[in-house]
Formats: structure tokens, C-alpha cells, sequence
């Protein structure tokens, strides 16, 4: 379902895929070719929600904020199952694995990875091309050549999967 808060509407490009069982609220904008996968909710009530083009944000994730921290998905991420963010920055071509939890005003830098079941504190600044991982999250390793490729492979299946299941909804 889509829903208004107030007076903030939803911004959602034609060329998304939004999954059945979705909701999204308020002031939330989702770019090009992106996904929102089944049983997710994307709240934009109390902060804005950006997110950018051939994002992925994949089954039961939950997005929100907190006032005046807004949450930022720059294009070409990867947000796995069962994620958990709230009012942080994901960088573009970064991986947040599943069951990760991303907490305010934490910052994933470019393509950095980070680990399955990984708590991200408040405030806490993951560099670029890293792979991340733990509860609390520590920096493990700078990625591989392999890592990288694999983070595009998943971002553009997505991608192309989408588009697979918007068709159906038109029918």
C-alpha cells in the first residue's frame, strides 16, 4: 500500500518494482529501475527517505528515521533480507547483508560490504571498498576484485529480476 502522511506523497519512478505487500508512506522517493520487495515498509514520516536508481531493498526489510536525520540509499545498492535502517547513509554499490541493522547517522562508504547479522552503531563511518562485519561492526578487509564483481552481479539481477515480475502485475 501506498500512503500519503499529511501532506507528503510518495515519488516512486514508473520503472520501479514495488512487491505486493509493501508499504510505503509519506515523504519517500524511489529512482529508476529500483525494488521493493515483498512484506517491506518504507516510512517517511518523520524525516525524508531517498533512495536512488537500481536499488534493491529486498523481503521484510524495514526503513524509518528519526526527526531531522533523513535516510539516504544512493544508487546501485543492495539491501538484503530482514535489514533494518534507520536515518543513515548507504553509499552507492555498497551491500548491507541480511539481518544487518544500520542505525542513525551511521555512514556505509562506497561499495563497502557489510556482513550478514552486522550491527552498525550510531554514527559509526564504514570506508569505502570494505567488507564490515560483527555486532558491533568492524572493518575486516579491503575487497577483493571477486567481492566487487559479485556486489554488481546481485544489484543487476535484481534489477533485471524486477522488471521480470513488474511485467506480471500488468497483467
Amino acid at each position: 500500500m501506498i500512503y500519503p502522511f499529511k501532506d507528503r506523497y510518495p515519488k516512486i519512478a514508473d520503472s520501479a518494482f514495488i512487491a505486493d505487500f509493501v508499504t510505503i508512506t509519506g515523504d519517500v522517493e524511489i529512482g529508476e529501475q529500483s525494488s521493493v520487495w515483498f512484506n517491506t515498509s518504507i516510512r517517511g514520516d518523520v524525516a525524508p527517505t531517498r533512495i536512488g536508481n537500481k536499488v534493491n531493498i529486498q523481503d521484510n526489510s524495514v526503513l524509518h528515521q528519526s526527526p531531522n536525520n533523513p535516510l539516504i540509499l544512493e544508487d546501485e545498492v543492495t539491501i538484503g533480507h530482514q535489514v533494518i535502517l534507520h536515518s543513515c547513509i548507504i553509499r552507492k554499490r555498497a551491500l548491507i547483508g541480511m539481518g544487518s541493522i544500520i542505525l542513525d547517522q551511521a555512514e556505509i562508504g562506497e561499495g563497502a560490504f557489510i556482513g550478514a547479522g552486522s550491527l552498525v552503531p550510531q554514527g559509526k563511518k564504514i570506508p569505502p571498498n570494505t567488507l564490515a562485519f560483527g555486532r558491533p561492526a568492524k572493518v575486516i578487509r579491503e575487497l577483493t576484485d571477486e567481492d566487487r564483481k559479485e556486489i554488481k552481479r546481485i544489484y543487476t539481477e535484481y534489477a533485471e529480476k524486477a522488471q521480470y515480475y513488474k511485467s506480471l502485475q500488468k497483467k
